[in-house]
């Protein structure tokens, strides 16, 4: 199996610069403050939709038993709340072709 290449946020910026004829000064801070946004309304426990794309939400994890590695000591894990991303169907089709 080929490795799957990344793309980092520098990578994008560069990209969307090229793209829109735009500084990538000032396509660095969009992305950043877009981000930030996207940060902001999650903490606050707001969904974040783009549509044709996906919708970003924080899930809640209930707290469980688990076994702690190495031994087979039993741990109580907390619940916790973590990220999810849910893509939308234009992105699923376009990641199917």
């Amino acid at each position: 199996m080929a490795k799957l290449k990344t793309v980092s946020k520098a990578d994008l910026v560069d990209t969307v610069a090229d793209a829109t004829g735009m500084k990538k000064k000032d396509v660095k801070e969009v992305v950043d403050t877009m981000l930030s946004q996207v940060s902001k309304h999650l903490d606050d426990g707001t969904k974040v939709q783009l549509t044709g794309f996906g919708t970003f939400e924080v899930r809640k994890r209930k707290a469980r038993t688990g076994v702690k590695p190495g031994t087979t000591e039993k741990i109580k894990i907390p619940a916790s709340k973590y990220p999810a991303f849910k893509p939308g169907k234009s992105l699923k089709e376009q990641v199917k072709k």
